[in-house]
């Protein structure tokens, strides 16, 4: 869910990712909020949630990174900026996060990040780097301890290539929620759902490990968590019931400690999604 293009001053749920134009509109969920005081806390933490509300147009600008730590822009509720906080926590690096109201974002974050899109990382030095997969790559290297990435090109090409073939499997989600709003049949689009996550229950199957790239967790599984964190927003947990080793893989994800550390609940993402869908998305809900 990247966030809306600099110009608009609206709710756009905040992301950013490389996966293409139409699944930006789709990111839009991450990208809005309510006003509130313009000028909010900034927390610092390495295992915990973010609790702060959103920075909105008006809001003072953050003084300079501290030495020890980085900087994370983000929302609360972006499956694409929850990649990046996975990340983060993975890897125990020291950061802060500012979230950003991604329908009245801040001039200050435009200059930061043009696209207005979160995830934004920030280094002490005042090195900017967005998109979500490009910001996980880059802890990753930066960070050498505990890598996600495998150590050859051949192990990391394959990991993008699974990426991008997930990245194909997102809008199906938007399509099936669209869908049952409207009261249309979904038989149709579940089926291909079904159908997608029949070969990710047999990529694990054939690779007889318990998670995407090996017998722990690397970086395909935090990209793709997100997203299955959410099938009970979309209303599509059901379609996991004729894979078996997905469905082992997404319990084994959810004992994960970034995975805790990072999630809401089902009724959180149903209750900022219908906010959305309604027009007016509380990106502070719960707080």
């Amino acid at each position: 869910m990247d966030s809306e293009k600099k110009g608009k001053k609206q709710h756009s749920p905040g992301v950013s990712s490389p996966e293409g134009a139409q699944q930006i509109k789709h990111r839009s969920i991450c990208v809005q909020l309510r006003l509130f005081s313009p000028i909010q806390p900034v927390i610092v933490y390495t295992a915990t949630m973010s609790t702060e509300k959103c920075f909105v147009d008006g809001s003072a600008a953050p003084g300079p990174v501290q030495q020890d730590r980085l900087r994370l822009y983000s929302m609360r509720f972006c499956p694409f900026a929850q990649r990046t906080r996975l990340v983060l926590h993975a890897k125990g690096i020291k950061f802060e996060t500012i979230n950003i109201h991604l329908q009245k974002k801040p001039v200050w974050y435009l200059e930061k990040n043009p696209e207005g899109l979160v995830p934004t990382i920030e280094t002490p030095a005042g090195e900017v780097v967005y998109e979500s997969s490009i910001t996980c790559e880059y802890l990753d290297e930066v960070y050498p301890e505990k890598k996600l990435l495998p150590a050859t090109p051949f192990g990391k090409a394959k990991q993008r290539m699974m990426l991008d073939h997930f990245s194909k499997i997102i809008p199906h989600l938007f399509k099936i929620s669209s869908a049952k709003r409207k009261g249309d049949d979904v038989s149709g689009f579940e089926a291909e759902l079904k159908e997608k996550f029949t070969k990710l229950n047999e990529h694990l199957v054939k690779q007889k490990t318990k998670f995407f790239g090996s017998d722990t967790i690397t970086f395909i599984d935090y990209m793709m968590w997100p997203f299955f964190e959410r099938l009970g927003m979309f209303g599509v947990q059901h379609c996991l019931d004729h894979t078996p080793e997905l469905k082992k893989w997404t319990e084994r994800m959810l004992e994960d400690p970034a995975v805790k550390a990072t999630m809401h609940s089902t009724e959180n993402h149903k209750v900022f999604f219908n906010s959305f869908l309604e027009g007016e998305p509380d990106y502070d809900y719960g707080l």
